[in-house]
């Protein structure tokens, strides 16, 4: 049998078991693949009722239920059957489970720096009973008790306060306070020995934890200063305290995820660990994150969903708060615009993907979790929930979440609760509303259609909605059409209207009689979720003069517009690249800026006609190096261009400038040559061909850390060479040993653009293994073996077919099947914008700056 959990399975289970407790005691002071897990479970139930508990485990010592032996063959290898419960019933479960390196259940990591054991969990969405016997469903709530067996020197924390541990962390048992009810999915034990740090605020106890060999690298400064201002913005709008004690973050090496919201002991990934110099907004990116796990304290963990058909609720409210957060109680006051060019652009994309949903989607099984932790459950979600608040009045929305806390505290809800509580507060039905945005699919189009009178006013105006075929669902909006003149001072707002929109086409009224605008910008304000078209007068504006447009949103929306009009073959990739590379260097907000240089290299490599690839390349390469050494002296833009310049490097003198740097040669006043960017200029020098072996051994032995062992692989995999290509396919394919985290790191650096004839053969190998990937691996390695060997830079009709037979291959479960189908889409989405630049070869060429 399969290890999924139905929905179904669990609504019936749910309806038996009732009023459930554990007690958990884990031995983790051994060495070898398994540790020791012993569990008591406390319920009641329906009496003479059977029903089952889950545990994957690799061997049952003993399983007593109310005193009684369970027989052997009550274990089916992921859950252990109970026959003839009593109204009250007492569970003893004593297992050998599994360690785990994919970075789920209990994932065990050796430090190459000291060789010290690290050890934590993660149960999202159905992995708790890898370490213990459970009820693994998020509306079996319980209070959980637990204890370790720990090593000496080691820390172990959980989601309880430590109630009693070894002296000077020698050997022994670690225990904790019993928790108030939590679903499984949100417990943890995270052990080993973690460097610590402690702050306190307010009535809650502060922990910073991470590995020792990374503590010189941690900012516990201004990671305490978000967590304050976090607590501050959240116990304020919702009028409800802190529900779980204390409040632990620790930092894990090869997670999966950027961060867990476990209850009390919240997990994140190392990446958040700066070894080297960052930029404004990957600290913003770290901000958001840890904002985002602590609004899950309440909305997840205090109240948490009935079953996964509302992750989307889960996950969209956090987002969204947490840029609210950002905004409101921290310095990072224009995190709205890395939401238009960053969040929002992520929905756009998934929603137009032939794998799309509505926003509530249908979860029938554990399984198909997997599937919706995307842009549809995070991004589209938090942008539904903006407009929410502002169709109800954000007083209405904060007095809504102040009844709902307190209403289901500790206990499970469901998506009619939380519009219930809203309706309550704004006296308003949200039936309408919610069948509109949350169970229809796909994104609309807004298009600007307006006559010039002769006097050069706007004439007859509207706006027209169109929407795919496929999910034809015309919603309404309320939008802002923003016009903007050119003048001495730039591109200004003159006028800003707002308007309801419904329907295919919608006039306008207060446009007529306005004098023609510059730019006329539709959803200025970034109020609607749409894909918004310019009109031909607005992209000729932009195309001369978009480094004048001062206001940092409105140009995230012009940006997003021309990217997603390039994307949809309206506007000639190199029409897209000429604008970018003309104006970016005016571009003030970092994030912005690094996504625009990033989407810059994917119009080139994916959607511009072939034999302009390496001209592109050229003048990227030429404008990145320029803006590079006009950049102030260590600032935010110097690094990010830095690293553009050496991404398009193609020339010889470009790539000998690149190595000069690398190698010291070459000073670029200000710009810090630190561990991260020195691998990220190797990378770039090994896609060219243009390092060896021993260049790439050598930074390893500078960099000696897991961190660096995963660079060095990722390089050496990106190198132009068959024997690399070949040694990588294998390991990622054949390496059963090898822990995910490095499966991933070969992965990244196997495909390459220009590389194009060397990976060809393994088109059809990809097919040959497909089978392979998804034979007894863990899901997290198939999903992503099946997403990284696919041939995403072979750009032909021919890997469209290959995609087709992949989508037949016998064995191949529905999330395989949807990263094939996502992919093919992507294919098709290359082939018509690169057909769309080669007909608009000779138009738009290079604009010099």
């Amino acid at each position: 049998m399969a290890d999924n959990l139905t929905r179904d399975e669990a609504a019936s289970r749910a309806t038996l078991i009732r009023d459930v407790s554990y007690d958990v005691r884990l031995g983790l002071s051994t060495g070898g693949d398994t540790f020791r897990s012993e569990t008591t479970v406390r319920f009641g139930a329906e009496t003479g009722a059977t029903t089952f508990i889950d545990l994957d485990a690799a061997a049952v010592i003993d399983a007593t239920l109310n005193g009684r032996p369970l027989d052997h063959s009550a274990f089916s290898g992921h859950r252990l059957h109970l026959p003839g419960l009593a109204a009250d019933n007492e569970l003893l479960v004593v297992a050998e489970c599994e360690y785990q390196h994919t970075g789920v259940g209990l994932h065990r990591f050796v430090d190459p720096v000291d060789d010290q054991v690290y050890l934590y969990t993660q149960f999202e969405a159905f992995e708790a009973h890898r370490v213990y016997a459970c009820f693994d469903q998020p509306d079996l709530k319980a209070a959980f008790t637990l204890h370790v067996d720990a090593r000496q020197g080691w820390t172990v924390v959980s989601n309880g306060a430590v109630i009693d541990r070894p002296a000077d962390l020698g050997a022994g048992l670690w225990s904790f306070t019993t928790t108030s009810p939590i679903s499984t999915y949100i417990t943890a034990v995270v052990a080993g020995p973690y460097a610590s740090l402690h702050d306190r605020h307010r009535d809650i106890d502060l922990g910073i934890y991470c590995r020792r060999s990374l503590l010189d690298h941690l900012d516990p400064e201004e990671i305490f200063t978000i967590t304050k201002q976090g607590f501050d913005f959240f116990t304020s709008a919702f009028q409800y305290p802190y529900p779980f004690g204390k409040y632990d973050q620790l930092f894990v090496p090869e997670f999966n995820a950027g961060a867990m919201e476990n209850a009390g002991c919240v997990t994140f990934s190392e990446v958040y660990i700066f070894r080297s110099k960052v930029t404004e907004a990957s600290r913003r990116r770290r901000a958001e994150t840890i904002l985002h796990e602590m609004a899950h304290m309440w909305f997840g963990d205090l109240v948490t969903m009935q079953w996964w058909d509302d992750l989307w609720l889960n996950e969209s409210f956090a987002t969204y708060m947490a840029y609210r957060a950002l905004v409101e109680s921290t310095r990072f006051h224009g995190a709205w615009s890395d939401f238009a060019s960053d969040l929002k652009a992520w929905a756009y994309s998934q929603d137009q993907l032939a794998s799309t949903h509505p926003v509530v989607a249908d979860i029938v099984d554990t399984d198909a979790v997997r599937n919706n932790f995307d842009g549809i459950t995070y991004a589209k979600g938090a942008s539904v929930l903006r407009q929410l608040a502002a169709w109800v009045g954000d007083g209405a929305f904060i007095a809504g979440l102040r009844e709902y806390f307190p209403r289901h505290e500790f206990g499970n809800a469901e998506l009619r609760h939380f519009l219930e509580a809203l309706e309550g507060a704004s006296e308003r039905s949200l039936d309408a509303w919610a069948h509109e945005w949350l169970q229809t699919a796909g994104v609309a189009t807004l298009r600007p259609v307006t006559e010039v009178t002769g006097d050069g006013c706007y004439g007859k105006s509207a706006v027209v909605q169109e929407a795919p075929s496929e999910h034809p669902a015309l919603r309404s909006h309320r939008i802002g059409f923003g016009l903007y003149d050119l003048g001495d001072d730039g591109l200004i707002l003159r006028r800003r209207i707002e308007q309801d929109i419904q329907g295919s086409h919608t006039p306008v009224p207060e446009l007529d009689g306005q004098p023609v605008a510059d730019l006329l910008l539709v959803n200025d304000g970034d109020l609607a979720y749409a894909k918004i078209r310019l009109d031909a007068t607005s992209v000729g504006t932009l195309r001369e003069h978009m480094g004048r447009l001062h206001d940092p949103l409105a140009r995230a929306l012009c940006w997003g517009s021309l990217w997603d009009m390039a994307r949809d073959a309206e506007l000639a990739a190199r029409q897209y690249v000429a604008i970018v590379a003309r104006h970016a260097h005016a571009e003030t907000d970092i994030g912005v800026l690094g996504g625009l240089l990033s989407r810059i290299q994917a119009a080139v490599d994916r959607y511009s006609a072939p034999d302009n690839r390496v001209p592109l390349r050229t003048m990227l390469a030429d404008r990145a190096r320029e803006s590079m050494e006009n950049a102030e002296p260590g600032a935010d833009s110097q690094l990010v261009w830095a690293r553009a310049f050496a991404s398009s490097a193609q020339t010889e003198e470009q790539l000998a400038i690149v190595r000069g740097i690398l190698a010291g040669g070459i000073e670029v006043k200000g710009l810090s040559v630190d561990t991260d960017l020195r691998w990220h200029l190797l990378m770039c020098l090994a896609v060219m061909g243009a390092v060896d072996e021993d260049v790439i051994a050598a930074e390893e032995r500078r960099d000696p850390t897991d961190q660096g062992r995963r660079r060095g692989a990722t390089t050496r995999a990106a190198l132009p060479f068959a024997a690399n290509k070949a040694a990588a396919w294998d390991a990622v394919v054949s390496d059963d040993r090898m822990p995910l985290a490095m499966k991933r790191a070969l992965s990244a650096g196997f495909s390459q653009y220009g590389q194009e004839e060397l990976l060809r053969p393994y088109a059809r190998r990809f097919l040959d293994v497909l089978p392979r990937i998804w034979d007894g691996r863990q899901a997290e390695e198939s999903l992503l073996l099946t997403g990284a060997l696919y041939p995403t830079t072979l750009l032909g009709d021919d890997t469209l077919q290959l995609a087709d037979a992949a989508l037949d291959v016998a064995g191949v479960p529905e999330p395989g099947k949807r990263i094939i189908l996502e992919a093919r889409d992507a294919t098709r989405r290359a082939l018509r914008a690169r057909a769309a630049d080669h007909d608009a070869a000779g138009q738009y060429g290079i604009v010099p700056r």
